[in-house]
């Protein structure tokens, strides 16, 4: 990845951050968060969390993800929100059943990668390590 699509990368990694923190809900009283928006896409049925600060290859289209309406409202449903839709693209060298990149462009796509939030696949660290 070109410094350049780092410093976009770095950009919507940034915007992620911001819009998951304007999207927390706390109570009335100023204590802590009840529950926060993940970004986070549907893919085939499956779940892809973002991944920050990975540099990878944006291979060819998939199709479309779907992201969720956010359920931080503490058991109410928003079922009638619209559902955002982007670009699905594969990650070269990784499966999609792994990660998929997302973005309304090949050069705007995030990193997303399906996982428990706990430790990254394999597949992920490789591409952290460089190798």
């Amino acid at each position: 990845m070109t410094w350049v699509g780092r410093s976009v990368a770095m950009l919507l990694t940034a915007a992620v951050a911001m819009s998951t923190g304007a999207c927390t809900s706390g109570d009335s009283d100023g204590g802590a968060a009840a529950a926060s928006c993940v970004y986070q896409f549907e893919y085939t049925g499956q779940k892809y969390r973002a991944v920050a600060n990975i540099d990878f290859v944006v291979g060819d289209e998939l199709g479309t993800a779907t992201h969720p309406p956010c359920e931080d409202t503490g058991g109410t449903s928003d079922a009638g929100e619209a559902r955002e839709t982007k670009a699905a693209y594969e990650v070269d060298g990784i499966t999609s059943k792994v990660a998929i990149a997302v973005g309304d462009s090949p050069k705007d796509a995030v990193l997303l990668v399906s996982y428990s939030g706990k430790e990254l696949p394999p597949e992920v660290k490789k591409l952290i390590d460089g190798s």
